[in-house]
């Protein structure tokens, strides 16, 4: 099932998040950020044209997260991956903060960033970005919106301005507001693209993109001609190839998509999350593992 399929049943449950009698959200308790890795801008930075942190969007391994979350986020490392990007969205698995926390620690995984409902932004986005510090992120990034209210282009310039107001409240929290393409988010409305209106009104000082470089190439964009077109837009990154026929995604080098060329063109990509996601691999954790493989090797 594709990921908007979730966002949409899942809109109202605000990450599967409850206030408990503190006026906290009991889903992710009250542990505070402890981890051993600093803030992105105190990463090393590669002398040769190689990825410094490879991260996994926990996505493509959600049926081994569903059964046993720990064992998975360690087999993850093991393979060589050293960020995760969580999923409030789908209850970080059922796990509160606490577990979270320890299990990431204990395998020295950082989790510069998660996905979350939209709905967070009205509701809750000021304890939202509580528990964002202390999961230790530094993006919270919507993926997408329902399917109903993003219909006409005023419905995306809504959204715009609701970013641009929860941006603004996220900077003086210390947290990055982001926003994640999906492939329909290129079909053109009335004629016109609505992924550009929509980031043609928000404010790039509390607003940043993730670029998906897949779901763009599937939805019939070139995810050359974005970077250059967003150049200073895009801090955070979904590494995904995709089959000729732009149909579905597939393990990295194995599709369509010059990975050597296209992180080449990304301005200190060292300071800037990248994540790898197959959202319909037959072996999730096995193609996890390649990808990251992949990665490791490439030299751009």
């Amino acid at each position: 099932m594709h990921r908007r399929t979730f966002v949409q049943a899942l809109g109202a449950s605000l990450a599967s998040a409850v206030p408990d009698s503190r006026g906290k959200y009991s889903a992710f308790g009250q542990s505070s950020w402890n981890g051993t890795s600093g803030p992105l801008t105190s990463l090393p930075v590669s002398p040769t044209g190689r990825l410094t942190r490879i991260g996994l969007e926990l996505y493509s391994v959600r049926d081994a997260m569903h059964r046993d979350p720990e064992r998975t986020l360690a087999a993850v490392r093991a393979m060589g991956y050293s960020d995760v990007e969580l999923l409030w969205s789908f209850g970080n698995f059922g796990r509160t903060t606490e577990q979270v926390r320890a299990a990431l620690d204990r395998e020295g995984l950082r989790a510069p960033s998660a996905h979350i409902s939209p709905i967070i932004l009205f509701i809750g986005w000021d304890r939202s970005l509580e528990i964002a510090h202390r999961l230790g992120h530094e993006y919270l990034i919507v993926p997408s919106f329902t399917s109903d209210t993003s219909r006409t282009l005023d419905d995306w310039r809504e959204w715009a301005d609701r970013f641009n107001t929860a941006g603004a409240a996220a900077r003086r929290a210390g947290i990055w507001l982001a926003f994640h393409n999906e492939p329909d988010h290129m079909t053109p409305i009335d004629g016109t693209v609505p992924y550009d209106v929509f980031v043609a009104r928000t404010d790039p000082a509390v607003v940043r993109l993730q670029l998906d470089v897949g779901n763009l190439v599937m939805g019939g964009g070139d995810p050359l001609v974005y970077l250059q077109r967003y150049r200073d837009r895009y801090w955070s990154f979904h590494l995904k190839d995709v089959v000729p026929d732009r149909s579905r995604d597939t393990e990295l080098g194995t599709g369509t998509l010059d990975f050597r060329r296209l992180l080449a063109a990304v301005p200190d990509i060292d300071h800037k999350p990248c994540y790898v996601e197959q959202e319909g691999a037959a072996d999730s954790l096995a193609s996890a593992r390649r990808n990251c493989e992949f990665l490791s090797k490439l030299e751009f």
